[in-house]
């Protein structure tokens, strides 16, 4: 497994930790033959767009997509390379404030485990990965396919694509079907006005993933009030 430090480097260094709760970016080793998890969060930042992560090496290999996974073969979404995350950062569900890198709101929108189909390493290495999702809305066969350089963009460009099997659909839109949290079962504006908010020491700039932190500074719960009962009265209050 490659050295934590060199794994999480980029993830470490968009944060100080000595000014947010983040927990610093530690790669940590799966028990052999163990599951490799897998999460999508969806994320309205300064555009909406899906977090797509696998687990490999400790930490969560990461791709930002900008229409969200599709069932149907014939449709290839554009998933952007981001840094890796650590594997803790497959729970949060929150707000980041506005004015932070990444602000705005986070939804665990689908999680469970995914199957290589090929050595992943070398897929990786080579540019196609095909991989079995087993999640608790997106299941069957995948591929993310590394596009060409088209020498002006900066970022590392490739495609989820659907493989034909029984799981793929021409008419089910996955994106318009689940609109809620696999976790919560809230909607966008629900966790929106949630107390969860995680602060990232990075102002916010167009172009980089969206990041949020994955240890928040929570606002105090709100102190619940017991109703007042009825009393028995001989005459009418004034």
């Amino acid at each position: 497994m490659p050295a934590a430090k060199s794994t999480l480097k980029t993830y470490n260094e968009k944060r100080d930790f000595k000014l947010t709760a983040e927990p610093k970016g530690v790669a940590k080793a799966r028990k052999a033959g163990g599951e490799l998890s897998y999460v999508i969060q969806k994320h309205d930042a300064t555009r909406l767009h899906f977090d797509f992560r696998l687990e490999l090496d400790g930490v969560l290999k990461s791709w930002a997509v900008t229409k969200g996974p599709s069932l149907d073969p014939a449709e290839k979404r554009l998933a952007v390379r981001t840094e890796y995350h650590p594997l803790e950062y497959g729970t949060f569900e929150g707000t980041i404030p506005k004015g932070q890198y990444g602000g705005g709101t986070v939804m665990l929108w689908d999680r469970g485990t995914w199957t290589p189909e090929n050595e992943p390493h070398k897929g990786l290495e080579d540019g196609k990965l095909g991989f079995t999702l087993h999640g608790e809305r997106l299941k069957g066969s995948f591929a993310l396919v590394r596009m060409r350089p088209d020498g002006k963009s900066r970022r590392e460009n490739w495609l989820l694509i659907k493989h034909k099997d029984e799981t793929a659909s021409t008419t089910v839109d996955p994106v318009a079907k689940y609109d809620r949290s696999v976790s919560t079962r809230r909607g966008m504006a629900g966790i929106a006005k949630g107390t969860d908010v995680w602060q990232s020491n990075r102002p916010e700039k167009g172009g980089g993933e969206p990041t949020s932190s994955s240890s928040a500074k929570r606002a105090a719960p709100v102190k619940k009030k017991s109703p007042k009962l009825a009393r028995a009265r001989d005459s009418r209050p004034s």
